[in-house]
């Protein structure tokens, strides 16, 4: 009996040091991760040169270009009466099929035009004018936020496959799926519907648009130059934040391919991704665009493999999850609104699978 008790005694007290550890690893485990970059970049000092200034470069003749008037532009819409008309013509539309303020139509258009991730800094702009609540927001971010038809377009279409048809075929099930998002967020969501408990809210909710659309309609050509150089320091802080994380990233990719990270998980994966029938030739070009978009799309497109479909149709996947540089990009954006990063996450890795989808349906049938 003895013996029986110190056994038990002896298993309470291991599983006691296992949880212990287990908390002791949450708890340090971001430290732990920053010391292993840093390690890193030490180790591997010649080849995170070479792509940080990559990074540099897309940064300053891609990025900046394509993003930075947009940016801009967006800004000043934001101080004219522009979404206040979306919101009151486009909100039949907006309501009944994605559960959010018309006001929403201006996020989603502004999204598509202009790439990632002006949707995510207009939906951050609406939660603190009080234009939608949290949860709205957090729906609106999954859909609203996408790739653009320069960058879809252009570089993937005209510059990286060389096929214009490839491209508008790509920016088509790109829209066709964050639309589907948008409706499948919104049919499964649990929003609370404006009841007579919370007419509070709701007239603070309208308090705060009128505010809005009053300072909005007192925009003068007087007041023009202050407007412009406000927009134009906004649109600067954003840009030089996406600019930090193209490099960070183009240098993280750069570490997982000289420690061999993504050639092992290729091979580990490999015999699931051979079912579905990827060739396990891209399976790592595929990884580096799930980290950063812009430098695995280019690989994924200049992969060769027999059948030119499975780039395509991983292209498509790659625009619509957007990786892991856009998502913590759009973190950045609306932490300081308090807005949850999980229901992006889930909608973009949706909006992926769907645009994968319908591109593959699209080239066996057109």
């Amino acid at each position: 009996m003895l013996r029986d008790s110190y056994a038990v005694s002896n298993g309470f007290k291991s599983r006691n040091k296992v949880k212990i550890w287990v908390y002791s690893l949450k708890r340090n485990g971001l430290s732990i991760l920053f010391c292993i970059f840093t390690i890193c970049l030490v180790l591997f000092s010649q080849t995170n040169l070479t792509a940080a200034k990559n990074g540099l470069i897309l940064w300053a003749t891609a990025v900046i270009p394509s993003l930075f008037p947009f940016f801009v532009a967006t800004e000043m819409l934001n101080y004219t009466n522009v979404v206040s008309f979306l919101g009151k013509w486009l909100s039949p539309i907006m309501r009944p099929l994605f559960g959010v303020p018309g006001e929403g139509a201006f996020a989603f258009i502004m999204g598509l035009i202009s790439g990632y991730p002006v949707g995510a800094k207009i939906v951050s702009n609406f939660m603190e004018q009080g234009i939608c609540t949290k949860e709205e927001a957090e729906r609106m971010l999954a859909f609203t936020n996408n790739s653009g038809p320069l960058f879809i377009i252009g570089t993937v279409g005209i510059t990286l496959f060389g096929n214009t048809s490839i491209g508008i075929l790509l920016f088509i099930t790109h829209i066709l799926a964050c639309i589907s998002v948008g409706i499948f967020l919104n049919l499964i969501s649990k929003r609370k519907k404006y009841a007579c408990n919370n007419k509070k809210h709701e007239f603070k909710k309208v308090s705060k648009i009128e505010k809005f659309n009053t300072e909005s309609k007192s925009l003068s050509f007087s007041s023009l130059g202050e407007v412009l150089g406000n927009s134009i320091k906004s649109a600067t802080s954003t840009i030089l934040m996406i600019g930090g994380f193209v490099v960070m990233f183009s240098v993280i990719i750069s570490m997982l391919n000289q420690s061999h990270i993504f050639d092992g998980l290729s091979n580990i994966l490999a015999p699931f991704f051979s079912i579905i029938g990827i060739p396990i030739e891209i399976i790592k070009p595929l990884f580096s665009g799930i980290v950063e978009l812009t430098n695995g799309v280019s690989l994924v497109a200049s992969t060769y493999v027999s059948n030119l479909s499975i780039n395509i149709i991983l292209c498509a996947f790659l625009l619509g999850f957007g990786g892991f540089s856009v998502l913590l990009q759009v973190f950045s954006i609306v932490s300081k609104n308090g807005l949850s990063i999980k229901k992006y996450t889930f909608g973009k890795l949706l909006q992926g699978i769907f645009a994968a989808f319908y591109t593959f349906l699209a080239l066996q049938f057109i």
